[in-house]
């Protein structure tokens, strides 16, 4: 299949165009590179790399054409929980809008598949743990209300321009690739995994815990971590299901365990065999107490299967990629 991945430079992004690669497909990657790295492409040397935005129509159209794309993986969006708060119009502008212009190419180049790149963050506070793909969509940020406009937006494509679309909803994605060197490398960096470990890299004084009051065995907020090669994996599956299949899905991509922070912490102080300092601090406002995964429905409808479910294999696999880039991919 030949296949544009938006955000391919990326954290899961490149991780899915190694799947992609590593599964015989034809992989096309546009990235404005305001987030990714050129450099997490370059085991990839049969992938054809544009430095774009998805605000070039034109040019989003005439690669649509030139290289024959069939199906598109849509990672390019801005990702920041508390930005989005700061900045929600950014947000609005950069992820809904950019995605209309990707629509309005694939409408314009006759592609009529898309697999999206969701979150969880479009539950809000949950009112079912764990959560389902039919659970209230209340969220209480711009991003999630963003990626959740996006969701909407591709259910009209499809019941307009009959583009076949599935939103893949993750939980928390974490880890690095076992066989590339290719891993997380944010900046800034957000998320609570690549924060424990550059702690315990010496970057960073202390990691703090956020609430511990939390009700939940140890007061520490509850999270569903999900190991990005698993979360390749699913892209790739929901692309050939859309093959032989019609309409606009949406899936949960988790492992249907929740960890607490304290517990995250005292895993990684397993795997890099030394204490971690961490400082107690307030809540954050927004933050539920527990968010875990019903992955069920994409396991039985995709044929999905989660090759690294262990939260010691998660951490390990990201212990790999930081103690060996503790700069991560160096300034370009």
């Amino acid at each position: 299949m030949r296949i544009l991945v938006t955000g391919g430079a990326g954290y899961i992004g490149s991780h899915t165009v190694a799947e992609l690669v590593d599964h015989g497909h034809e992989v096309t990657v546009i990235d404005n590179l305001s987030q990714g790295h050129r450099q997490a492409l370059e085991p990839f040397p049969t992938v054809e790399f544009y430095q774009l935005s998805l605000f070039d129509e034109e040019a989003l159209t005439q690669i649509m054409r030139e290289k024959g794309i069939e199906s598109v993986v849509h990672f390019a969006a801005f990702s920041l929980v508390g930005q989005s708060t700061k900045e929600p119009l950014l947000y609005y502008r950069n992820n809904v809008s950019g995605t209309e212009r990707l629509l309005s190419a694939m409408v314009t180049s006759g592609v009529k598949r898309i697999v999206f790149s969701s979150t969880a963050a479009v539950y809000g506070d949950p009112s079912t743990l764990p959560i389902p793909e039919g659970a209230r969509t209340l969220p209480t940020n711009p991003y999630g209300e963003t990626k959740l406009a996006i969701e909407k937006m591709l259910r009209w494509a499809n019941e307009a321009y009959a583009i076949k679309s599935i939103s893949l909803r993750y939980f928390n994605a974490a880890g690095a690739h076992t066989k590339y060197p290719i891993g997380e490398d944010h900046r800034p960096e957000s998320h609570l995994i690549p924060l424990v470990l550059q702690t315990a890299l010496g970057q960073r004084e202390a990691i703090h815990i956020y609430g511990c009051d939390y009700p939940t065995p140890d007061g520490s907020c509850v999270r569903d971590y999900i190991h990005v090669m698993d979360l390749a994996s699913a892209h790739r599956l929901a692309l050939e299901w859309l093959v032989e299949n019609s309409g606009s899905q949406v899936f949960n991509l988790g492992n249907g365990l929740g960890f607490s922070v304290r517990e995250v912490i005292e895993m990684a102080e397993r795997v890099v065999g030394k204490p971690i300092p961490i400082v107690e601090s307030d809540r954050r406002w927004g933050d539920p107490a527990v968010l875990v995964a019903s992955p069920e429905r994409a396991k039985l409808t995709l044929g999905w299967k989660q090759e690294y479910p262990e939260l010691s294999d998660i951490i390990r696999s990201a212990w790999n990629w930081h103690s060996q880039h503790p700069h991560g991919y160096e300034q370009e």
